[in-house]
């Protein structure tokens, strides 16, 4: 794209889709500990099949696209996997068009845009360039997609620019984090409050995704660090925002927490009780911990099925669930017919998972 084009120009300027490429999923894997389960099938769709009512009404709040210059970074560095690589723009449209999905949220994949040996200035413009592309692909294709801007984490001055430029300028619906950055900073990170303090002064929405944390990429040979690493970095990160203060302190951020907030659900116990082993930490939790992991949101993505959504729902009530495909490393017809086949919603509460609870988030999308 003409950098030299004003910003409106370029934001109604819709780039070409990415080229496709050849898959390096283990190199992703092995490099940086970050991937997304392999791509399913897209199975034969109808209005029977999905379930969809006309028009298209879900919101999916957990779908990926690949920024041109994210698939350029990527590949230097030898860690664009196969389904990123392949992604373009109609796919998406095709995928949401199958499962009934009127609106797609965007975020950039793990590994995101802080990326192993790039500098502050090109981590600045990678994230800048990410944005811009999201940005146009919402202006291009209304009212089929939002945009979960990227940070450039690590270096606080750009994250607040860029915070200012995405939800100001691109006029973002939120904002899209890792659950970890650095290999061992999680979100409640002291070292990320300044950001946390903006964010909750414009009472943003804040997606997160799991990556892996540098101890447990490569621990063993014939599991790859998505079966188990992505939902144990969510639940780190839910630790850290909890017993770090961050909750307590942001309460304005709305946090977004992937695959049904990874293995906490399971934990949970452990989580209400952390104050009695930490007892410095009670007076964060003046009406408990519960509490606390009640105001999150969780998305379904990766977790249609009875055993996680049943746990997931004696922990958080229904008003804190909502859609999430995590296209295009799985479809959204999959969560579709998993949300009505596990046995746990009516379809009304489906529906409210579908639409209600996104549209209550993302009030740009009521209009």
């Amino acid at each position: 794209m003409d950098d030299s084009l004003p910003l409106q120009a370029r934001l109604r300027h819709c780039a070409e889709c990415a080229p496709a490429g050849p898959s390096r999923r283990g190199l992703l894997l092995g490099a940086l500990g970050s991937a997304a389960l392999a791509a399913c099938a897209t199975p034969a769709a109808g209005p029977a099949a999905t379930g969809a009512a006309a028009p298209a009404q879900r919101i999916d709040v957990h779908h990926h696209h690949t920024p041109p210059a994210w698939l350029t970074a990527a590949r230097t560095r030898g860690i664009a996997d196969g389904p990123a690589v392949n992604w373009t723009v109609q796919r998406s449209l095709a995928d949401m068009d199958a499962a009934g999905v009127a609106t797609a949220m965007l975020s950039v994949t793990t590994p995101g845009v802080v990326l192993s040996g790039m500098d502050r200035d090109a981590t600045r413009r990678l994230a800048r360039e990410c944005n811009e592309y999201g940005a146009r692909l919402v202006s291009d294709h209304r009212p089929r997609f939002g945009l979960f801007a990227a940070l450039p984490m690590l270096d606080t001055e750009g994250a607040l620019a860029e915070i200012a430029y995405a939800l100001d300028v691109l006029k973002a619906d939120g904002i899209g984090l890792l659950t970890s950055y650095g290999g061992d900073k999680w979100l409640g990170d002291p070292q990320f409050f300044p950001i946390m303090e903006e964010l909750n002064r414009r009472k943003a929405v804040v997606y997160t995704h799991p990556t892996t944390a540098n101890c447990c990429g490569n621990l063993q040979a014939n599991v790859q660090p998505v079966m188990i690493e992505f939902g144990t970095d969510t639940t780190r990160t839910i630790a850290s925002v909890l017993f770090n203060g961050n909750a307590r302190r942001f309460r304005d951020i709305k946090w977004i927490f992937s695959h049904a907030g990874g293995t906490m659900p399971f934990l949970v116990e452990r989580f209400v009780r952390n104050p009695i082993l930490v007892p410095s930490s009670a007076q964060l939790f003046p009406e408990g911990v519960l509490p606390e992991l009640q105001r999150f949101y969780y998305d379904t993505a990766q977790v249609a099925n009875p055993a996680a959504l049943s746990a997931l729902t004696k922990v958080v009530p229904l008003s804190q669930i909502v859609f999430g495909s995590d296209y295009p490393y799985r479809t959204s017809l999959d969560h579709v017919k998993g949300l009505r086949s596990a046995g746990v919603f009516s379809e009304a509460d489906v529906q409210r998972i579908e639409r209600t609870t996104p549209l209550g988030l993302l009030p740009r999308l009521r209009g």
